[in-house]
């Protein structure tokens, strides 16, 4: 893994990565893993600040992913694409005049696609609420985890946004920690306390949803299985269109599509901390590519390199 690079300002640093997982461990103090879904070589970046009780990033991400997280316990994350983008949180879309909001010790999905940026705000919820108190505001903490999408205008996203790059630029070396968190936490409760829920998901989210969820924890339980469309609609009861049109609603991929991504981000997982005297061959079997060829090229066409290279890249680090 690569060392944080600190950069000359206040609590700064930056971080990058070639690899998707690896840079899900990048930012501080969260618990994540993503699997890459657009193929190509991948490239991430994270530009933080650290302050009291409070973080604030900016994320880079060049291929579309698929990414589970938890952000630290005792605390709230709001999420701002930094452009409209075709992104969704626990199977939801996100619309222009929206943001993300999930709580401390909570685990969300979100699927992101290519060339993504955006911008986190994660405070601890005891420091939100004396913040409101002091500015005699109601923060409602309980509506707020309740959905993960909050609505806001464009206006009051554009001016958060402004405000997040101006505290994360360089050229704000000289503005110091404390005027730092009072610039984000001002421009934060502005939009928490103007911001309404989204509207609630149609019917079938929820039937969609846990059909997604039930394949998930199958490939969970059994990671080197190699489940096939029509066994996975046998096990869950339901047809192939369903089984489609919930994966489409939900991750917006196929379940075709899904099953290859999830095993092959598998797959370079363990290439990418290998048992010893392990080998491609070898690993690749055990998650159930059966085919050297086809997996080298599927590989390949994911990840920008073929198998071999990322096992190689592992042993001259060791």
């Amino acid at each position: 893994m690569q060392h944080p690079t600190t950069v000359n300002a206040p609590n700064r640093s930056t971080r990058e990565a070639q690899d998707a997982d690896e840079h899900a461990h990048n930012l501080t103090n969260w618990q994540q893993e993503y699997d890459q879904l657009g193929g190509g070589r991948f490239y991430g970046r994270i530009d933080e600040v650290a302050l009291e009780g409070c973080q604030l990033f900016r994320e880079h991400t060049n291929r579309a992913l698929r990414q589970q997280c938890n952000v630290w316990k005792d605390a709230l994350w709001l999420g701002i694409p930094v452009q409209n983008a075709d992104c969704r949180i626990n199977g939801l879309p996100l619309s222009a005049e929206q943001l993300m909001c999930r709580p401390g010790e909570r685990d969300f999905e979100l699927i992101t696609p290519d060339s993504f940026d955006i911008y986190g705000i994660v405070i601890r919820e005891e420091m939100l609420l004396k913040l409101a108190e002091q500015q005699e505001r109601r923060i409602d903490l309980t509506r707020l985890s309740d959905s993960p999408r909050l609505s806001a205008s464009q206006g009051q996203l554009n001016r958060i946004r402004q405000i997040l790059q101006q505290v994360l630029d360089l050229n704000a070396r000289g503005l110091g920690s404390s005027q730092q968190r009072q610039l984000a936490s001002e421009a934060l409760l502005d939009l928490l306390d103007n911001s309404p829920q989204a509207e609630r998901s149609a019917p079938s989210y929820a039937r969609r949803k846990q059909v997604v969820d039930r394949i998930k924890a199958l490939i969970h339980e059994q990671p080197n299985a190699d489940l096939s469309i029509p066994e996975l609609c046998q096990r869950l009861h339901v047809s192939r269109r369903t089984l489609q049109y919930s994966f489409e609603s939900i991750l917006g991929i196929s379940p075709l599509q899904f099953l290859r991504s999830a095993r092959l981000n598998q797959v370079r997982r363990t290439l990418s901390n290998p048992a010893p005297d392990s080998t491609v061959a070898a690993i690749a079997a055990q998650h159930g590519f059966w085919h050297p060829g086809q997996f080298a090229r599927d590989y390949k066409a994911l990840f920008g390199e073929n198998p071999s290279e990322t096992f190689k890249r592992v042993q001259r680090r060791g």
